[in-house]
């Protein structure tokens, strides 16, 4: 049955990927612009249909732009790896025939800045967060995104702090020695669990939910908001509240699209793309307690390390921090600045 649904999510993508760039020439509407041609956005992300973000760009996104477009601009939403795992999805955007997404930071490989909001136990809590990300400093993070990869960031949005799920307790360093870890395939993840004393196994997320199945991996992080709504509680037992990197996403369009859109389909686009973002931060933020208790009454035990743990894992940090400061000369000023914001 899987590989039957998988089948037929493959066929719908191909079939779509031609489609969304198709564009006719509409009547207009007093909110597109006159003559504003008609669009049909594929959204495309990698979360589950209930997560936040997605129920966001269905109660907001959605039909804030298809409203005040007057129907000049139709959007559709591909959840849960629909068009492909993020790399797919983001080189969908890239090239056009995806025309949005909401990816992580996979674009950090060749814009070293974009790594800044990954980088281990540097976010206080969410308003810390969030004032970065919305601030001057977000703004700094993506200015390269459009010229370097051709495509335009439009919002941040909230994944939330990443903490780690095992099929065993982890009360102490020493527990995370060989512990089979899937990460994310991006080196600054890599290296803080390598430090941190587990065996990574990079994955797409897409493959996550079999490989802890399979017990080819032993845990992963993710924030528990993606480990309720992906059904990874139930291939396992325990929760660190390690709280040991903020994720952000980022909502992104072609570039070429957006150039060709008229300035109001633009306005709406960024409106609709603020207001759908600013919702699932506040999703994200409420929903922290709601899952916890969801996934101790489905047998998830929960570990909040001392204060004597946390200290051991940002040491064992440590390193990756003074790699960071010896390969990009702006890094220290910009931790700094991030810091300072939490004041």
């Amino acid at each position: 049955m899987k590989k039957r649904l998988l089948s037929l999510s493959i066929a719908a993508a191909v079939l779509l990927s031609g489609c969304g760039a198709q564009q006719t020439t509409g009547s207009g509407s007093p909110g597109a612009g006159s003559g504003a041609k008609t669009h049909t956005l594929k959204v495309a992300n990698y979360f589950a249909t209930d997560h936040p973000q997605n129920v966001a760009l269905r109660e907001k996104f959605k039909p804030m732009v298809e409203e005040m477009s007057g129907g000049t601009l139709k959007v559709q939403i591909f959840d849960n790896s629909q068009l492909g795992a993020e790399k797919e999805f983001y080189d969908g955007v890239r090239n056009g025939t995806i025309e949005m997404g909401i990816p992580g930071l996979i674009m950090q490989a060749d814009i070293p800045k974009l790594a800044v909001g990954e980088w281990p136990f540097l976010f206080k809590d969410f308003a810390h967060a969030k004032a970065v990300f919305t601030g001057p400093i977000g703004e700094e993070l993506t200015e390269e995104l459009e010229s370097k990869h051709g495509v335009h960031p439009l919002a941040w949005s909230a994944n939330g702090f990443r903490m780690f799920s095992s099929n065993r307790p982890i009360s102490k360093l020493d527990d995370f020695k060989g512990l089979r870890l899937r990460m994310p395939n991006i080196p600054n993840y890599i290296r803080l669990g390598q430090l941190l004393g587990a065996n990574v196994t990079p994955m797409p997320i897409s493959e996550v939910f079999t490989a802890l199945e399979q017990r080819v991996v032993d845990g992963q992080d993710n924030p528990i908001a993606t480990l309720r709504a992906s059904g990874w509680y139930e291939v396992q037992s325990d929760v660190l509240e390690s709280r040991h990197m903020f994720s952000p996403n980022l909502y992104i369009i072609n570039a070429k699209l957006w150039n060709e859109l008229t300035p109001e389909q633009r306005q709406i686009i960024e409106q609709a793309a603020k207001a759908s973002a600013d919702y699932e931060w506040e999703l994200m933020e409420k929903s922290y307690e709601a899952d916890k208790a969801f996934l101790q009454e489905h047998g998830i035990r929960f570990t909040t390390p001392d204060d004597s743990f946390r200290q051991a894992m940002e040491a064992a940090a440590q390193p990756l921090y003074d790699e960071i400061y010896q390969t990009y000369p702006w890094a220290k000023e910009m931790v700094e600045k991030i810091k300072a914001a939490a004041k």
